[in-house]
């Protein structure tokens, strides 16, 4: 038997459309909309998407201005709007640098929204009256505007051109994002003046790669003497390399767990200049170790420029921290935890300052860098080796440790020699302890800001987390059962407890605790101990009754609450890394007595489970001896990173873990 399958007329026009974009995406013209692109509804990439970019195609390169050169960068990009959630593609930010030696300007903005009304394309340009200039700071000005007339079903589109002076901002491109993209394109054209490293990164490929040479004609002036009329115009024809990069039907990337941040899988061309080589003249390298690089920052009067005065101001508060102190330690301790206790922290996510030392002094406030260069200046004036320590979050992204990058660090924190141990400190977070650094901070190497610029390994690998919880279950009476709960959380868990409870209270903390239970539940002797004792994790502690039962069968979950329920890894498949924020052990302990008049129907089986030989175990040890059953659970992992390739039988462990720990205890009335 044959069947034949017909398509409705709509859908093949959908097809057609989004075949005809993958294939001449490179081909938009401003202006030159067809109807058959309102028939696009959604990409096969992202049935759920709320938008899609149908092209985007940028360039960069030099141009002559008639004195000297220019980069010019241009963009021209086509979006789909299919309901309100993809509005937000309609509002649009330039970003454009500026400093003592020029300025970006954007130049040639054009801009419009079409809307099919009555089977014919309705145009609405943008006016120039509606964009928007909004100043971040003396180095960053931002031009915004917001497409009009916008609509589900609408298609927008704008293109513009910025001219920059800076030969250093040769901008990069995402040809991925959170819409799905049939067209993105790139072209880069380098005159043999400058030689820049290209950083390409994701895990999409590329159907168009390519690098060509040719040569172009520059007309400039030169000025020797520092007069225009002696100025001499020129021409020179230097070879260019053009290298041009597409894409063709991409995906999105979205956010997911166990992952730092989806920017560093997205696919990228980044570029640092690395040299120039002018005609007649040596090649100068630009920035070209990590050293040079940490000497120009230790000169910035917006960082390391800072730490050259004597800071006398701070003489009389670092001698009153340290009288009395016994050891380097001790004042180092002292120092901190004054720093600590008595700053607010305005921005955790830069790496300047934009006060004086003197000022944050004073004010008892600034930013990360700020408060922990603060730090830095307090241990120098006590005579204690401290060194500032640039970093990226997690959340930031990775540096790239080939060569030399200062715009991916975000972060500032202080590196202590006390002679046989090396400290990190982290002055921004009030409740954290001494030699302790947030989870965010464990993102690869951090770089010592002086002359050697050592990097010191922050990995998440390195972060040993270790929890233990245990639980004893006593008598049964009127269908409740009483029992004891202690719990050592790790210490990023503890930090999160501390949290908690300064921002609410511990009644609140336990309230949330009650709600975890699923059954009726009733807690008493409640306490955490150690709140103040901010270098060691807390002690969490309650007695509990809770609903059992006095029916003929009982069921009981000696894991409670901490059993884990879901297997954190959803998804069949995965392009990324899994990428924890610590290595992670954890023990669970369950004692109870068999009540009277009951007796054992059913036990789980003990279990174990080693993932990859070493880099993990799942131990389930359980037994009944006489009228007491003992369990002992144990997850361990022994890194936290895991590669793509790992990540089916990670999914399957945590599976055998999740269907484990949902096993009961059985109980039954003896007859």
């Amino acid at each position: 038997m044959r069947y034949t399958f017909v398509m409705p007329m709509t859908v093949v026009g959908c097809l057609f459309a989004l075949f005809t974009y993958a294939q001449d995406g490179s081909k938009m013209k401003f202006g030159k909309v067809s109807k058959e692109e309102f028939a696009i509804q959604r990409s096969e990439k992202d049935t759920g998407a709320h938008a899609i970019v149908l092209s985007e195609i940028g360039s960069s390169a030099f141009e002559s201005d008639g004195n000297g050169l220019r980069l010019i960068y241009k963009v021209h990009r086509r979006f789909k709007i299919i309901d309100p959630n993809g509005y937000d593609v309609a509002t649009v930010q330039v970003s454009l640098n500026k400093s003592e030696a020029g300025e970006e300007r954007l130049q040639n903005l054009k801009a419009a929204t079409y809307n099919l009304e009555n089977g014919q394309i309705v145009e609405t340009k943008l006016e120039s009256e509606n964009v928007f200039n909004d100043k971040q700071d003396k180095s960053l000005m931002v031009k915004r505007f917001t497409l009009p007339a916008v609509k589900p079903g609408s298609i927008i589109e704008y293109t513009f051109s910025v001219t920059s002076p800076f030969f250093r901002h040769l901008r990069s491109w995402d040809f991925q994002g959170k819409y799905p993209r049939l067209w993105s394109e790139y072209s880069v054209a380098i005159p043999e003046y400058f030689d820049y490293v290209l950083i390409p990164q994701g895990y999409e490929e590329y159907v168009v790669k390519t690098k060509t040479a040719s040569r172009t004609t520059f007309s400039l002036r030169s000025d020797a003497s520092g007069s225009m009329a002696s100025a001499r115009s020129f021409t020179v024809s230097p070879q260019v390399s053009t290298y041009k990069w597409a894409l063709k039907d991409v995906p999105p990337i979205n956010q997911e767990s166990f992952i730092t941040t989806v920017d560093n899988y997205v696919n990228r061309i980044e570029f640092q200049l690395s040299a120039y080589n002018w005609p007649d003249e040596p090649r100068k390298p630009v920035q070209s170790t990590w050293p040079q690089l940490m000497k120009d920052l230790m000169e910035s009067e917006y960082l390391g420029g800072v730490l050259k005065p004597n800071n006398g101001f701070l003489s009389d508060k670092v001698e009153e921290l340290t009288k009395g102190a016994k050891t380097d330690a001790d004042k180092a301790k002292n120092i901190y935890n004054w720093v600590r206790d008595n700053y607010t922290c305005s921005n955790y996510s830069t790496m300047w300052m934009d006060k004086s030392l003197k000022s944050v002094f004073n004010s008892k406030s600034g930013n990360v860098a700020e408060i922990n260069m603060l730090l830095v200046a307090m241990l120098k004036k006590a005579n204690l080796f401290a060194t500032p320590l640039l970093l990226s979050t997690r959340a930031n992204g990775y540096v790239y440790q080939f060569y030399p990058l200062y715009t991916h660090f975000n972060y500032l924190i202080v590196g202590l020699n006390l002679g046989d141990e090396y400290v990190k400190l982290d002055a921004s977070e009030p409740l954290m302890g001494f030699g302790k650094l947030p989870a965010r901070c464990y993102n690869g190497a951090a770089r010592m800001l002086d002359e050697f610029a050592e990097p010191v390994i922050l990995g998440a690998d390195s972060l040993r987390e270790q929890k233990y919880t245990s639980v004893i279950l006593g008598k049964i009476e009127n269908g409740m059962v009483s029992g004891a709960f202690a719990q050592r959380p790790t210490y990023l868990e503890s930090f999160g407890v501390r949290a908690a409870v300064k921002e609410k209270s511990i009644d609140e903390y336990f309230k949330q605790v009650t709600k975890s239970y699923t059954g009726e539940i009733s807690l008493e002797n409640k306490a955490i101990e150690d709140l103040k004792e901010l270098e060691s994790p807390v002690m969490i502690k309650y007695d509990f009754k809770m609903q059992m039962g006095e029916g003929d069968i009982l069921y009981i979950n000696p894991l409670l609450n901490e059993a884990t329920t879901r297997n954190p890894f959803k998804a069949m498949e995965r392009k990324f890394p899994v990428e924890m924020n610590a290595v992670y052990d954890e023990v669970f302990s369950f004692n109870m007595d068999i009540p009277d008049g009951y007796e054992v129907d059913e036990i789980p089986k003990p279990a174990i489970a080693n993932y990859n030989e070493n880099e993990g175990q799942f131990q389930y040890l359980i037994q009944q001896v006489d009228r007491h059953i003992q369990l002992r659970c144990r997850v361990r992992l022994t890194k936290a990173n895991f590669t793509p390739e790992d990540y089916p039988s990670l999914r399957e462990f945590y599976d055998l873990i999740v269907k484990k720990e949902a096993e009961q205890i059985v109980l039954k009335k003896k007859k």
